[in-house]
Formats: C-alpha cells, structure tokens, sequence
C-alpha cells in the first residue's frame, strides 16, 4: 500500500493518463518524513512474495529481493529475521525555533564558516546530490538540524559539504519544520514478529526522485523497486556523454603500453560536434517510434552507449576497495591499473563520499598499497 493505495491502483492511474505526483519519503540521516516524485511506476511480472509483521501491527508484503531501510541501514527483505528491526513510521514532538536563541543560531554560523576550507577539499562532492564541485561552490550544512539535535550543533561530524541548490532546498525544508507546536513525522525501529512465504502473483515496481530513493509502503520504508533504470520499463530521458576538454583524445602504443595524450582544440571541437548531431538524431529516431506506438524494449535499441544510466547498488568497504584498485590510476598502488577515463571518473567520485564515510580505512587501504585485504 502508498498513501493508502496499493502500487497496482497507481500503475493504473498511469495507463490510463491519471496519476498521483508524491509520496512519502525519509531523509535518511535525520530520519524525518519528506515528499518525493514518483518517477515511475512498472509492472514486473509474477514473482514469490513474502509477507513481515511488525511488533506494531505493520505488515508488509513484497518481493525477497526489496531493500527495506532497517537502523543499520538497507537490507534485502529476504534477509530479514524475527527479531530484526525495520523503519517505520512514527511521530515526534516538533522542534521549536525557541530552543536555539538568534545569537546562538549566528554564532552556530560563524563557527560553521571557520572551518570551510578545512573540512571540504579542493574538489568535493555535495552529500546531498552526489555531484562534484569546486571547495568555493559549496557550503557546509548540518546534517542533522541544530533545531532538531542542539548536542550537534559544534559537532565537526555533523557538517558535510552540499551545493547551493541542495543546502538552500534543504534550509526552506527545516524552517517549514522549525514551528512551535504540534507534532514531527520521523521514522523509528519497528521490531519484525513473523516473516512468513506469501504465494506469488503479479508485481509493480515504483521509483522515485532523489536525493532518498525511498517511499513508505504499509507504515516501512522501503527502497526504490528496481536497481538500475531500465530502457525496457521506461522512457529514457536525453542526457548524453560528451568529453571534457580535460579528457585526453589520443592513443598512443601498442597495446598493453599505450597511453593516452591530449588532443588538439580541432579534435576536441570535431567530438563534441560529431557526438551532439549522432545524440540527437538517435533520441529523434527513439521519440519516433515511442509515439508510433513501438515498444520501449525495441525502440530503445537505436540509443548510444553515451546515454547515461543510472542505479543503485549496495556494497562492503572490501569490495569497494577492490573495485578502486581496478577503476582508478593511482601512483600509490602495488598492482598498476588503466582504467577507461570515464569509469573512473565515477570511482573516483565514489571513493571521495568513501573517504568521508570511513577516513581511517581509506587512509589504511592507501598504505598498503591499495590492495582489498
């Protein structure tokens, strides 16, 4: 169930033209309640299907493979056990502006400010959006509110950079809260009473925007339905790849040697002109035959492989760490690695969040040569 009204009623809704726009999401730091946009809504086919009751009365159903947020974080639903916990929601007193004084909020601040270029790199990515930015472009934010955690206000952990779009969305989202009064939807640790096998019948995915991929289906929170977007199940949307100047065009060597150097201002101008024209007529052609009636999994075929995909995936740090040492190029590792510029790219943005989640284990697979133990 969504807002009282099962993911089946929404996918409907949506054939038909009609659709509900939000859902209810959690920030999963500070576990307050948000809303969210579906993006979409899919039909999955016939699956087996579990059914969890909780210690309140919640009950579940859903795929083993769902992730369901739990206070260690996502877990497959089919690896839930009686005993566990799950996310689920709750109410509690709102905070109060009262409770932090306007010269202490300013002082807060200042302090905030003062360790700007200490706590955020040259090159840093904005935690809330995952994006990369120059240290001037961001700012630090409270991730969790000085409203909400007063104990945190002068905590260093409790800063993290974010963007100017994300910290001021982020800031309008808190003062909203920040009333005097009434009560706070949160999310709190339901304990799981039963897991039970719950026969198989037709499945729905739905999924939504970011930044916390998640809604709440019966009282849990669970995650976005599937892992990666797919061309099958929805329309994709036109955003392409195009090398920065800071890519190097040209291959030099033999195989196994070469290396690659600069291009020249014409070769740069020649790609980004090329791949723009070879983009847009292809996503013409897509649009064509979607409007035609063709099917999503056909017309999809026509799109290059400089369209860019998104998913979401879970990992440990060893597996992380072994990932690294074969997508990055890094001086200090034992075992050489050439990567593709463009996936590490992305293991490198990768290992920025990674070295700020779990800094002495980065420092310490660093020392040893960058080697997954």
């Amino acid at each position: 169930m969504l807002r009282h009204k099962p993911i089946k009623e929404l996918f409907e809704q949506r054939q038909h033209g009609a659709q509900d726009r939000h859902v209810r999401c959690y920030d999963e730091r500070t576990l307050v309640a948000q809303r969210a946009e579906i993006a979409d809504v899919i039909e999955s086919g016939v699956k087996p299907l579990l059914r969890m009751t909780t210690v309140s009365g919640r009950t579940l159903r859903c795929t083993k493979d769902h992730a369901v947020f739990t206070p260690d974080g996502w877990r497959k639903a089919g690896e839930l056990e009686v005993g566990d916990s799950v996310m689920a929601q709750a109410a509690a007193v709102r905070p109060s502006e009262a409770l932090v004084p306007p010269g202490l909020r300013q002082g807060v601040g200042a302090w905030a400010s003062m360790q700007h270029k200490r706590l955020i790199k040259e090159m840093d990515v904005c935690y809330l959006c995952s994006r990369l930015f120059p240290r001037e472009a961001l700012e630090l934010d409270h991730v969790v509110p000085v409203a909400a955690d007063l104990m945190k206000a002068l905590d260093e952990k409790n800063l993290a950079p974010a963007c100017p779009e994300c910290h001021e969305r982020k800031s309008a989202a808190e003062q909203a809260l920040a009333q005097r009064g009434g009560e706070l939807a949160v999310a709190r640790p339901d304990m799981i009473v039963s897991v039970a096998d719950d026969g198989e019948e037709m499945t729905y995915d739905l999924s939504v925007e970011g930044p916390w991929h998640n809604f709440l289906a019966d009282g849990i929170v669970v995650h976005n339905s599937y892992n990666e977007e797919s061309g099958r199940y929805r329309e994709l949307q036109p955003v392409f790849y195009t090398p920065a100047e800071s890519r190097h065009l040209v291959q030099q060597g033999r195989p196994g040697k070469y290396e690659f150097v600069p291009g020249t201002p014409e070769q740069h101008k020649l790609v980004t002109e090329e791949m723009e024209a070879a983009y847009r007529q292809a996503y013409a052609s897509y649009q064509q035959m979607l409007e035609a009636g063709v099917a999503r999994e056909v017309a999809r075929a026509v799109l290059p492989v400089g369209l860019f995909s998104s998913m979401y995936a879970t990992c440990n740090a060893r597996s992380l760490m072994h990932f690294l040492s074969l997508r990055t190029k890094d001086e200090r590792a034992k075992t050489p690695s050439f990567p593709q510029r463009e996936i590490e790219m992305v293991a490198e943005q990768m290992e920025t969040l990674w070295a700020g989640l779990m800094p002495l284990t980065h420092a310490a697979y660093n020392a040893q040569g960058r080697v997954a133990p």
